[in-house]
């Protein structure tokens, strides 16, 4: 497979020497055609290492390419090859949609009609045709996600990255951008999609890095990732009352069988060897303590799951 994005031990620290590492020496390769998942928790670095490969932030350390050029020495070369869809609305609010991205095609370079024809294609692509005249301040937060997304897509770039897309938008909203993100890889775009959705890098990458405190953790495929867990059941309480101190996970890590116990806004998560085994007596320990357990699922390893082992807490801690 041709490598379109590649990083070898990719540093940013702020204020050194003593400063916050966000990315500390991550090195990673992006298959051209392949959407690549970084999923973390927010404050993990998926954001700077965007803001890295995008020319925006200088490393401190180590070197990517895009397409064949060194960010840091062939900076202006990896911005006409990319598309970037940042985290927050880029759009000037009193304009149309249509307006919006003439402006920005213009300083992507292009013009005339070629700018015209290539906007409409990509108001087609984003499904926003007939808003297209409507000002950006009337749209939903959702509508004005995927006008973003049509402005990193103007100037055909080889590879998108897009820094958590959905954040803030509504469940609908939310199915059309990532229905949006699948129909363009299979039109051959290479996608760079950041998220702490497990559900969203689970649905749409093809290998996914999974990144915690600025280094990389595991990656690979989702079969491959689930593989570290094993035949690990991951079982999620939601809590309806009650509290759970140390001692009470303590004790339930005592019973047996259980690898990992954190909690989580209101659940309960652990990993037990044999769900069904395990889910009685957790219930029986929980009961005894005052707790009130409001519903209970089971499931095979999954992306949280293989968070959970690695790490000794939930993805969205």
């Amino acid at each position: 497979m041709e490598t379109i994005v590649k990083t070898q031990d990719l540093a940013k620290q702020y204020n050194p020497p003593n400063g916050v590492r966000a990315v500390d020496g991550v090195s990673f390769e992006i298959y051209q055609g392949e959407i690549f998942g970084l999923l973390g928790p927010n404050g993990a670095g998926k954001t700077t290492i965007i803001s890295m490969l995008s020319c925006l932030l200088q490393p401190t350390g180590g070197d990517a390419w895009v397409a064949g050029h060194s960010i840091i020495q062939a900076p202006m070369a990896v911005k006409q090859n990319i598309g970037v869809v940042p985290q927050e609305i880029a759009l000037y609010p009193t304009l149309s949609a249509r307006q919006n991205l003439v402006f920005w095609g213009q300083m992507y370079g292009l013009g005339g009609k070629a700018l015209a024809l290539r906007v409409d294609e990509v108001l087609e692509q984003i499904n926003l045709q007939d808003r297209a005249s409507d000002r950006i301040e009337t749209y939903s937060g959702g509508m004005k996600r995927r006008v973003n997304i049509g402005v990193g897509l103007l100037h055909k770039p080889k590879v998108v990255y897009m820094d958590e897309p959905t954040v803030g938008v509504d469940p609908q909203s939310r199915r059309n951008i990532l229905d949006m993100v699948k129909d363009l890889n299979r039109q051959g775009m290479t996608v760079l999609y950041t998220t702490h959705y497990m559900e969203e890098a689970s649905e749409l990458s093809e290998r996914i890095g999974i990144i915690d405190h600025g280094q990389f953790i595991a990656l690979g495929s989702e079969q491959e990732l689930t593989r570290v867990v094993g035949q690990h059941d991951a079982i999620t309480l939601m809590l309806a009352s009650g509290t759970i101190s140390a001692d009470l996970t303590d004790k339930i890590v005592a019973m047996g069988g259980v690898s990992q116990v954190t909690l989580d806004n209101g659940c309960l998560k652990l990993l037990a060897s044999s769900g069904e085994e395990a889910l009685p007596k957790v219930i029986s320990i929980l009961s005894a303590a005052g707790v009130r357990v409001r519903s209970v699922e089971i499931q095979e390893p999954n992306l949280e799951a293989v968070f959970l082992h690695l790490t000794g807490r939930a993805l969205r801690d």
